[in-house]
């Protein structure tokens, strides 16, 4: 009996001591995989992660939940208060990664690791129009220049310091380069500087600002993780990039978030947001009302009715459509609809005509790829999409993917490739150009409808600094 219980004693402490040393030995990823969570620190901006009526976006945003989907994990998103503040939790290990757009660099390699770069950018001086545009750096001789503290941007700036002595900014501690781009453009301070795939995106929301000249060879943005002798996690984060570059998801996703961004001109731009003050609150509730009975966002809506008519309820093209949602006789026909010059009317019928163009196309296609095929069919007819998807996979591209279609809609205008197809001849270009100006002018209606949060904290930080507590002088 004694021997047994030692026996038995002897195996339990064998358990035991295998389970701990299973434990110590436990690498990165398998604690990750083992608890079920990724920690990721990022930063709130329209390059990386912000919420819309949908929930959560951004390129990191994305990138980051696809990641944790590879891991099998769900992925816990902290966003610090400051850019620093991600910077410093990395550098110490009190996060899995940092996704916040972070751009590589020599001072950065010395405290976090970098993972394989997925976008290209350079640094930008940015200034407000009506004002002198500098020639180059050696111009800011006045004027105030503001920088956010942690950013690259710092660095950048000390470099181009060593040859231009005279050259003085001034570093922000608590606003983000969102809050610094609305200083610049209330004329608040002069300059300040921006990565190149911001200045894309915020440029559409601001038009008074400007970009002045690039002040940075590229750069690249990666994902930082902590140093450390354990590269588990490392290099899955390796495999994944290499796999999404391989399988193109990351040039979908880079288009997805930038591929529109530069459709609509200077003029365009200021033309909708006066009209969005001037006509939209007329039919506001209409929007409201077709967007509660079928589904759809408003703004997406809006975003239709504007790329139609520009919110005109007496429009008239040539063809003979009419209405805010230039619905066809025939549409409207089908639709029951009896007055197409009746604002409620039309957006009612344009609204229940994307949502039957939406089930059209096939649930196979992810969103947003499926509701820019319905904006196209919206616009060119399911006939020649399909023509299109079909010249696509003949190619090679991918058909269920916006990115590759669109590139080939323009080839239905050509007699040799649209011979080849059912539908015949379509301008092609016009589909094209009509998705992607919904895409901008609906991003336009998220910002303008959502600004003022930006508006409240940039002007809230900035009212006590004349306390000069907030800035540091280089």
């Amino acid at each position: 009996m004694i021997r047994f219980l030692k026996l038995l004693i002897g195996c339990l402490c064998s358990v035991l001591l295998s389970h701990c040393d299973t434990t110590v030995s436990q690498t990165k990823l398998e604690k990750i995989k083992q608890s079920g969570v990724l920690h990721v620190l990022t930063r709130p901006d329209p390059t990386t992660y912000y919420q819309n009526a949908d929930g959560y976006a951004g390129l990191e945003y994305d990138l980051i939940t696809l990641f944790a989907k590879h891991l099998g994990v769900k992925a816990k998103i902290e966003v610090p208060d400051t850019f620093e503040e991600i910077l410093s939790k990395i550098s110490k290990g009190e996060a899995d990664i940092a996704a916040a757009g972070l751009t590589i660099t020599d001072a950065r390699q010395q405290t976090m690791r970098f993972a394989p770069a997925y976008h290209g950018i350079t640094e930008q001086l940015i200034y407000r129009s009506g004002t002198r545009r500098p020639a180059d750096i050696n111009s800011l001789t006045n004027g105030i220049i503001e920088v956010t503290k942690g950013t690259s941007h710092v660095d950048t700036l000390k470099q181009i310091r060593e040859g231009n002595p005279t050259l003085s900014w001034e570093i922000n501690d608590q606003l983000d380069t969102n809050g610094l781009l609305y200083l610049v453009n209330e004329g608040l301070i002069d300059y300040t500087v921006a990565d190149s795939n911001q200045s894309t995106l915020i440029l559409r929301f601001y038009p008074k600002l400007n970009i002045a000249f690039d002040i940075s060879p590229s750069r690249q943005l990666a994902w930082a993780l902590s140093p450390s002798d354990d590269n588990s996690l490392y290099d899955e984060v390796v495999v994944f990039f290499n796999r999404i570059k391989a399988d193109k998801t990351l040039e979908q996703l880079l288009e997805k978030h930038y591929g529109h961004a530069s459709s609509l001109s200077y003029v365009d731009n200021c033309q909708f947001r006066q009209h969005q003050k001037s006509r939209l609150p007329h039919y506001q509730h209409y929007f409201n009302v077709a967007s509660s009975q079928y589904n759809i966002d408003w703004r997406l809506l809006a975003a239709i009715g504007y790329q139609e008519s520009h919110w005109l309820a007496d429009a008239q093209s040539p063809y003979g459509v009419q209405g805010i949602m230039m619905l066809t006789n025939d549409t409207a026909d089908l639709l029951n609809i009896k007055d197409r010059t009746d604002p409620a009317q039309s957006i009612e019928g344009g609204a229940r005509y994307f949502q039957q163009r939406l089930k059209i196309i096939s649930d196979k296609i992810p969103e947003p790829d499926r509701t820019w095929f319905a904006l196209a069919s919206y616009n060119v007819g399911m006939g020649h999409l399909e023509d299109a998807r079909r010249l696509t996979a003949q190619q090679g591209g991918n058909p269920d993917k916006w990115m590759d279609v669109k590139q080939r809609l323009p080839l239905l205008t050509e007699e040799k490739w649209h011979q080849q197809t059912k539908h015949g001849y379509a301008r092609g270009n016009e589909p094209v150009r009509y998705v992607e100006n919904i895409r901008s002018y609906y991003d336009l209606l998220v910002w303008l409808t959502e600004e003022n949060q930006i508006q409240n904290d940039a002007m809230a930080i900035r009212k006590p600094a004349e306390s000069e507590a907030a800035y540091v002088l280089q």
